[in-house]
């Protein structure tokens, strides 16, 4: 087993991470590079990662923004390794993004600027023009409309509580809402049963969701017959959410006056009704900022101390340190697991100060104190466990284990 005194650990640093987030990796510690055949960790943002071949020491991989679609988790997932990503850190980016889309279709303001833009600035009737030419444009206030939320972790909860304070109703779905996300929810939002409820009763449909199995195309023909004549839907949540084919259906038969969303498709570029943003949902500084440090931060507390903290395919599972010797399993989630970690130390008289295993699907991760250093052979005997993902040594005096 190499040890990691003799190097530092390596982290691939794929596209533009911002430096507040690379500094918190202390340089005495951590190398960054920018490219690497074996690096100990990567840190990405939208590069798509599908192709890529990974190293057998990859320990993990840090997503610096909240979508994971550019990882094979799954490939990931079978070898040990987590994909920690930033949840909650473009958030209020995201939310102002989606204020100014509301805004955008309510107040017809695409349009109107294209207008004002093929105007001849020297023409002597300018302002007849635009007295004559507003009257195409005249939009609806917020208030009193009807916001539909799909969705309710932090980016959805933010947008609810913006409505709020826009003076909107506030109608919510999200059958998995966490207990964190229910009581950072403000007290006006009500809770639909269904997604049909929300959309039945919202002029504005906001989607939160991430992309998987069930909420592709959760936005098709079928559920589009459930809206409101005339609602504006909002996708700043994945491409996949919506039905794209469904979704100009509706805006030519005017079932749908607005689809606002941040990723222009070559189907959506050029459409009548749709208002496509390239994508900003996180481009502001502070978000790509927070990204990076909050990212950062979890990649360095799991190479050091085997913490995982918003890993899209690990439990989340911290032990404060109350010895100087850890390991660190990531293993399938089967029955007889803990048995055979403690038999591994009680055959060799290493006593187990303290132990917390938790899982998370088939997934499940194990922290292990104890009150002496492990020696070679142990680790083996637990790297060859059936079951058995990947095994850390992460003595406190070494900082990043093997």
């Amino acid at each position: 087993m190499p040890d990691p005194v003799s190097r530092k650990t390596e982290v691939l640093v794929l596209n533009q991470i911002a430096q507040v987030g690379l500094q918190r990796l202390p340089a005495e510690r951590y190398a960054l590079v920018k490219e690497a055949k074996s690096p100990d960790a990567i840190l990405v943002r939208s590069q798509d990662l599908h192709a890529m071949a990974f190293a057998p020491n990859l320990k993990a991989i840090g997503r610096a923004g909240a979508g994971v679609n550019n990882i094979p988790v799954d490939r990931l997932s079978k070898a040990g390794v987590p994909v920690f990503n930033a949840p909650g850190a473009n958030a209020n980016a995201v939310k102002e993004l989606v204020v100014a889309g509301m805004l955008l279709a309510a107040r017809n303001l695409v349009p109107a600027l294209d207008f004002v833009r093929g105007l001849e600035a020297s023409a002597p009737d300018l302002d007849k023009q635009v007295e004559k030419g507003k009257a195409a444009f005249a939009g609806t206030e917020l208030p009193n409309q009807t916001l539909g939320v799909i969705g309710l972790g932090k980016i959805g909860s933010l947008v609810a509580d913006a409505g709020i304070r826009l003076g909107m109703r506030v109608l919510g779905f999200d059958p998995e809402i966490t207990v964190e996300a229910a009581w950072s929810l403000p007290s006006q939002v009500r809770r639909a049963a269904s997604i049909e409820e929300v959309l039945r009763a919202s002029h504005f449909v906001s989607l939160h969701v991430p992309l998987g199995q069930r909420t592709r195309h959760l936005i098709n023909a079928k559920t589009i017959e459930q809206m409101r004549s005339g609602a504006i839907l909002l996708n700043f949540s994945r491409e996949g959410v919506v039905d794209e084919t469904a979704v100009l259906n509706a805006l030519a038969s005017k079932r749908l006056k607005c689809h606002v969303t941040d990723f222009p498709s070559p189907a959506l570029v050029h459409q009548p009704g749709v208002i496509a943003l390239p994508h900003l949902g996180a481009s502001t500084r502070e978000a790509e900022d927070n990204c990076a440090v909050m990212v950062a931060d979890q990649l360095r507390d799991y190479l050091e101390d085997g913490t995982i903290r918003n890993a899209v395919n690990f439990p989340d599972v911290a032990i404060a340190r109350e010895s100087p010797y850890r390991l660190a399993i990531a293993n399938s989630n089967v029955p007889n697991m803990l048995a055979r970690i403690s038999q591994a130390m009680g055959d060799r008289r290493i006593n187990i100060h303290n132990m917390l295993n938790k899982s998370r699907g088939d997934m499940a991760y194990t922290l292990v104190d104890v009150d002496q250093a492990v020696p070679a052979d142990a680790i083996e005997e637990l790297r060859h466990i059936e079951g058995v993902l990947s095994v850390r040594y992460l003595p406190a005096e070494r900082g990043a284990g093997a």
